[in-house]
């Protein structure tokens, strides 16, 4: 499997995710750290409690790294929690919905991990 057919895979945007960081082997890197870095384990733990801090934080950070990968579905998902959560935003969500949602991005992740777990067993 090569990276792009990875993207393929998950139905993700690799050209956004070269247009940013212009070669393949960047792309390659980056992508197998994101299982590693543990953003979305972070943002979902955050959930747990409601802390309105640690899910802005880990939502906004999260969604960066998601964005510069072209991991779309991930990073308008957490963009919405970002928001949600940003200092001084009103709320929108109810904490139903937030929940809702965090399970919506730990379905999305878990496809994306499973993935890129794949194409790091057949690309070591």
């Amino acid at each position: 499997m090569t990276v792009q057919e990875l993207y393929s895979s998950i139905g993700e945007d690799y050209e956004q995710a070269l247009r940013v960081l212009r070669t393949e082997k960047l792309v390659d890197k980056h992508i197998r750290k994101l299982t590693k870095n543990g953003p979305i384990e972070a943002l979902l733990a955050a959930g747990e409690g409601m802390d309105a801090t640690q899910l802005f934080e880990t939502a906004h950070a999260a969604k960066g790294n998601c964005g510069n990968l072209g991991l779309t579905k991930l990073y308008k998902a957490l963009s919405e929690i970002a928001e949600e959560f940003r200092p001084g935003n009103p709320r929108k969500m109810t904490d139903a919905e937030v929940s809702a949602k965090l399970q919506e991005i730990a379905g999305l992740y878990e496809k994306t991990a499973d993935a890129i777990n794949r194409y790091e067993t057949e690309n070591p």
